[in-house]
Formats: structure tokens, sequence, C-alpha cells
């Protein structure tokens, strides 16, 4: 069991987005793939202990699956939806090999994602509904992402789930004219997936990997499907600059490291390589591409030294009109602090209102240290450590109220 309860984790990890993408689009009902798909893994819980690991433990999971939506269908009281959705799945049954072993899982990821960014869903629902699908998220972590309660965005995600199921949204990819309707929304989905793969907003992991490779996975599916559209590539290109970093970011005891302390020769080369190809001679009129060029001034410095502070200070003011995000704000005026000086920095956070936002506070202490107002900093860094749900994070915070009582 020590040996089986691993591998059933590790397959749910691997093979969940996949198998519910495309059971999903075979019986256009996400609760009901959702359902089957956990029968499955009940099943596996019980069967792989006798029988052992199977050699294709998400071929195994997609094939039980759809018998178990076969069964559940079979189940229903209405006739018309019974016959209708029986059809196609029995006729994928008798088309499958008999050793579920043999299955290879389609990857329908690219339908369920616009399917989840329909436009008859509002973006809260439709980012909600592709975190936990494609984003294998739980409902917790989502709604902390969201800043609202469990059971609220639990409520949200049946409405969502319920609008995609009767109003018969189709689970295929757009074309024309609605795609472009429709990016927006998938591009702050996968951005949202990367980035609590990238740093995760609870837990005592500072990364989560498998959600920010699996962001960058559907970001190069996006680009294949749009090759030229300059916000998929700066998409792209911005995770691909921020994941290069990974194996520098925490050290062996999985505290955080800041990008001033970083080994720089740990990053990844070829990803910068790749991330810094996808925005060449890409004009500055996008947020991810413009993004993407801030995180281009890290990747190409080759000490902290050498960065580029006043370059970064200048793709913020092209930023900021585009955003008006507050959080824009916070990040222009901490490079304004590196570039003119902590009383700048203070300065330029002025008039940003995000009191109650762990960064906020965060970032107001490390520029009171500097400036060399210690109460002020460690106030402001003992609100940070109350509002911070990351072990990681919470323990530097810990480390600088440490160095300033020393």
């Amino acid at each position: 069991m020590s040996e089986i309860n691993p591998a059933i984790e590790s397959a749910f990890r691997d093979s969940y987005p996949l198998v519910v993408a495309s059971l999903s689009r075979q019986v256009r009902d996400i609760d009901l793939a959702e359902e089957a798909i956990q029968d499955a893994f009940a099943e596996a819980m019980r069967s792989w202990p006798e029988t052992g690991v199977p050699s294709n433990p998400g071929g195994w999971i997609a094939t039980v699956s759809r018998r178990r939506a076969i069964d559940r269908i079979r189940r229903e009281n209405t006739y018309v939806r019974k016959k209708e959705l029986l059809a196609g799945l029995e006729k994928t049954e008798a088309e499958r090999a008999d050793d579920p072993t043999t299955e290879v899982v389609s990857d329908d990821r690219l339908q369920m994602i616009f399917a989840c960014c329909h436009p008859s869903l509002s973006v809260d629902k439709q980012v909600a509904l592709t975190l936990r699908t494609l984003g294998g998220l739980t409902t917790q972590e989502i709604a902390d992402a969201f800043l609202v309660s469990e059971a609220t965005m639990a409520q949200r995600l049946v409405r969502a789930k319920a609008k995609v199921r009767d109003a018969g949204i189709p689970f295929s990819v757009p074309t024309g004219r609605d795609v472009d309707d429709r990016l927006e929304a998938v591009l702050s989905v996968v951005y949202l997936i990367f980035n609590e793969g990238y740093f995760a907003s609870s837990g005592d992991s500072l990364v989560r990997e498998e959600l920010a490779e699996n962001a960058i996975e559907l970001g190069h599916m996006i680009h294949q499907l749009m090759p030229e559209a300059t916000e998929i590539r700066g998409l792209l290109s911005l995770m691909l600059l921020q994941h290069s970093r990974r194996k520098a970011r925490a050290d062996a005891e999985g505290d955080l490291v800041l990008l001033e302390d970083q080994d720089r020769s740990l990053w990844d080369r070829s990803e910068i390589e790749e991330g810094l190809s996808l925005i060449d001679r890409v004009p500055d009129d996008g947020s991810y591409v413009i993004q993407a060029k801030i995180a281009a001034c890290h990747s190409a410095a080759w000490s902290w030294e050498a960065t580029d502070w006043n370059r970064i200070v200048a793709l913020y003011d092209r930023l900021w009109p585009l955003t008006g995000s507050p959080v824009v704000a916070l990040n222009r005026a901490v490079a304004v602090g590196y570039a003119l000086g902590p009383e700048a920095g203070l300065g330029a956070l002025r008039g940003v209102d995000l009191d109650g936002y762990h960064a906020w506070h965060a970032t107001r202490a490390e520029l009171l240290r500097r400036s060399g107002d210690p109460e002020g900093a460690r106030a402001e860094f003992e609100r940070a450590l109350q509002l911070s749900a990351n072990d990681a994070e919470r323990r530097l915070i810990e480390s600088r109220l440490e160095s300033l009582t020393g």
C-alpha cells in the first residue's frame, strides 16, 4: 500500500486534466465527467493493491471513467438525453481494446478551455471553472485566488458547470472572430494557473511544479493555434522567463530565495532563450508583452547589480495605463525604489491602496527598512506575516523581522 497510494496520487495529478477534458467533451457534462473520474479513482484504491499498478495508469483511468459514466447515464430518467449520450460513449467503448492499459487519452484540453471561457459565462466563472478542470486546483485554492469563501466558490462552480451543460456549450475550438473575442479570458485563465504553480497561494511549498508546467503547455497549445497573436507570444514568453528561475527560487530547506540573492547559474538558459525569442522585435503594445519584457530585463542581467531598473520603470509606465491595476502600481514602486532609492519608492507607493494585501505590506516594510525606519518596517512586516498563507513566504518575513531585532 505504501507504493500504491503514491502511484494513485501521481496518476490523479497527471491524468486528471486530460481525462476530465476528454470525457466532458464526450458527455457534454463536466459534473458527470468529474463524478465518473472519482468513481475510477475509488476503483483504483480498491483494485490496485491486489492487481498492482497498471503499466499505463492514465489509460486505465480513462477507460474506467468512461465505463462509469456509461453506468451513470444508464441510471438517468431522461430518455432522450440518455439515448444520445450512450450512443456516442458506447461507440467509443466498442472501438477501444479490452485492455484499458493500451488506451491513449486524447488531448482535448484546448477544446475544454474555450468551452470554459464561453461568453455566456461571467469572467469569474470562466476562470474558476478552468482552474478547477484543467488546472486541477481544489475549490479552496480557487477561493483563495478570488479572495472569497470556499462555500461561495463551490456554488460558483456548481452554477458554471450547470450552465455549460444546460446551455449546450460546445466543447470545440472557435473560429474566426469568436477566437479573438474569447482570447482575453483564456489568457487570464492560463496565467492564473501558472501563478498558482509559480507561487502557491497557500501551503508549505513555494512552487507547484505541475501547475506551472501545465499552464506553459496550454500556452504552447494556444500559440500553435494563433502563432502571430502578440499577446499569446507575450504570455508564453512571460511564463517561460519566470519559470526559468524555478531552481534558484528556493534553497535546500525550501525557503524562499529573493531575486537579488539567486544563483543565476541555476537559471534555465533554454527557457530564457525561447522566452526572449518570442518577444524579439514585438512592439510594447500589449500587457503580456510588456510584462514579458520586464521579465526579460532580469533574464538579460548577469547579476543583480547589472539590472536595468530605469528600463523596468519605463516599461511599468507603459503597462499602468493599459491595466489600471494597483498591483502594477505596487510593482512599479518596487522598481522605482531600486532605480531612484527607497524614499522615491515610498513616494511612488503613496496613493496605492492595497491595505490587507500581504505583498503591499511586505513592500512597504522593505522600503522602510532600506530608508532607515526599522520600527515602521517592523510593523509592516508583522502585518504581512499575519496576512500571508504561504509557509515559505512566512519564513522569509520572519527572517526579516529577526534581522531587524539583530
